[in-house]
């Protein structure tokens, strides 16, 4: 039987590592399955896919939060479900009333119907007993709908709010992106420019790429491309 733990960011400016850790604190042994995606049906995650034809009876899967594993509601449920079925276990670290653990008690926990010998009244609390019994099981359910309802419901109000922003600041007469054929100029760009024009000997200096790059104490990647654009201006 095998822990997972599945992480997953759908935009660049979050941090993985956070979920990461949080599953590790909780689950040391769990084999992390991670990847970025930006989306929020569960169809195209490649390495959610994988894991998905992975999982065997018995296994778990760890998720920091019900948003990771779907942010979609419908889908969401459907899979629960779905692995639920499988005898797979789910482990949700911010919403543990919605674990498969928890359900499959309330579902164990059922209440068993008093006989009494009397036909009439035995067939009264046997219609009783069995509402009850599938009023809990709905009631576990409704709560594991809610979740996802919840965390789709999240990632919808970003959106509109992301489209009101943009909406605003249209009307406000800023200006939405870059503007095409224009160089991004960063602060820092300039003072390294002039260091890498100063120090390399590509330009005026005497130093090679590498030490140049520890002087000016930036990326290899930024490096060259500031190196490109000072010979592109040349």
């Amino acid at each position: 039987m095998t822990v997972y733990g599945y992480c997953r960011i759908s935009r660049k400016q979050q941090n993985i590592e956070r979920q990461i850790r949080n599953i590790k604190a909780a689950y040391p042994a769990a084999v992390i399955v991670q990847e970025a995606y930006t989306g929020t049906k569960i169809e195209g995650r490649k390495e959610f896919d994988k894991l998905l034809k992975a999982v065997k009876a018995g296994d778990t899967i760890v998720f920091d939060s019900v948003s990771r594993m779907s942010r979609n509601a419908a889908d969401g449920f459907e899979l629960y479900q779905t692995l639920l079925q499988q005898h797979v276990e789910l482990v949700f670290l911010k919403e543990p009333h919605i674990n498969t653990a928890v359900y499959k008690e309330a579902a164990e926990k059922q209440i068993a119907t008093i006989e009494t010998g009397d036909a009439a009244t035995d067939e009264l609390m046997a219609a009783i007993t069995n509402g009850i019994n599938r009023y809990m099981l709905r009631l576990a359910e409704r709560q594991i709908q809610l979740a996802f309802d919840q965390a789709q419901k999240e990632v919808d109000d970003l959106h509109q709010r992301t489209r009101e922003g943009l909406a605003t600041a249209k009307l406000a007469g800023k200006q939405i992106g870059g503007i095409a054929g224009k160089k991004l100029i960063v602060k820092k760009a300039e003072p390294a420019k002039k260091l890498i024009r100063k120090y390399s000997r590509d330009f005026d200096g005497t130093l090679s790429d590498t030490e140049v790059m520890k002087l000016v104490g930036i990326a290899r990647n930024t490096y060259f491309k500031y190196k490109s654009q000072l010979r592109s201006d040349s």
